[in-house]
């Protein structure tokens, strides 16, 4: 940050933190937009299964404790992301010494362990935890998607999990995680899965909405209607993951995406408009929201690159990738002023 900069991190200090998604190296590379703008933080990959426990008795905390130094040493709040996914876990977890399906009772021990191991390792560093994440069906007919975890545990593993990491840090509020979660098919869905949490006396404080949206979808009506929704259950609300793709999500299988196109003027307009909008809106439900974090920091790295379309290039974070301010970055800075 330059002093021309102004602070996005204490212009929203009264209302809640600002958060970015970092990895091993933009800890360091992106490091001056990260001590000047942000006030949390969440590691993308460094706290996933498959990177901080390869191996039945390797645990791997190195990268991951990096960017916890880096928080600490500038008092920042640390979003851990996450505990358990039916994606970036290794194989062994449900397998057995012979390569066969590991019986329940050893999948249930290893996710006790690792929670375990995990929490515990970052006890009194890391303040939240994404303890489970899209666990939810997106589509058709269910509740709850058939993943390796659902298979092996029922639906049971859910509710284990939280208890376990509340065990592993009293301290620590526990989220529930997920992607499409302002879709109405997928909300209530969401919905149905906290309550029933909630009915058991399941440790779980607040549900994280990933926001991974795009410059006209989902309406700025139908991302309200979920946030209220949600809030009237009595838990806290972060947004976990948001970025602007610049391109329109197309649903459609049988249909191709819109292909690369370039960063111009028009495309700074419409992604300010629609930044100003969303910050507008967690503002005006400040309230319940207590952290907004952007899936990364600048448009130098973002997964958005490689997704849904590998290698075309996205805009849609706050800074360029020159790590200079976007006209969406000054909206937003204008808003926390009003």
């Amino acid at each position: 940050m330059t002093d021309r900069v102004p602070s996005l991190r204490q212009a929203y200090a009264p209302h809640f933190r600002v958060g970015a998604a970092v990895n091993a190296a933009t800890v360091h590379t992106h490091a001056h937009l990260l001590e000047g703008h942000f006030s949390s933080i969440t590691p993308e990959n460094e706290m996933k299964w498959e990177r901080i426990h390869p191996a039945e008795d390797t645990y791997s905390f190195s990268a991951a404790d990096q960017i916890v130094l880096f928080a600490r040493d500038h008092g920042m709040f640390v979003r851990g992301h996450t505990l358990v996914w039916h994606n970036q876990t290794p194989g062994w977890v449900f397998r057995d010494a012979l390569g066969q399906s590991a019986p329940a009772k050893l999948v249930e021990r290893r996710l006790e362990a690792h929670i375990a191991e995990v929490v515990g390792h970052y006890r009194g560093d890391v303040g939240c935890w994404d303890v489970v994440n899209e666990a939810v069906i997106d589509q058709g007919d269910g509740w709850l998607r058939p993943s390796p975890w659902r298979q092996a545990l029922g639906d049971d593993y859910i509710e284990k999990a939280f208890r376990v990491a509340h065990q592993a840090d009293p301290d620590a509020l526990l989220f529930y995680n997920d992607y499409n979660e302002t879709k109405p098919f997928k909300r209530d869905r969401i919905l149905r899965l906290l309550e029933h949490l909630l009915d058991r006396g399941v440790p779980i404080h607040g549900v994280g909405l990933q926001m991974h949206v795009s410059l006209d979808d989902p309406p700025i009506e139908e991302i309200e209607e979920a946030i209220e929704r949600y809030q009237a259950l009595g838990l806290r609300l972060h947004v976990t993951e948001l970025d602007v793709s610049v391109y329109p999500w197309v649903h459609e299988p049988d249909r191709p995406q819109a292909p690369a196109r370039p960063y111009d003027d028009e495309l700074a307009e419409r992604l300010a408009v629609r930044y100003e909008a969303l910050f507008a809106l967690f503002l005006k439900h400040r309230d319940a929201i207590d952290n907004v974090t952007l899936w990364g920091v600048a448009d130098d790295s973002t997964w958005r690159d490689d997704f849904p379309v590998k290698g075309r290039k996205d805009w849609p974070l706050l800074f360029d990738i020159h790590h200079r301010p976007k006209e969406a970055l000054w909206r937003v800075m204008r808003l926390a002023r009003t």
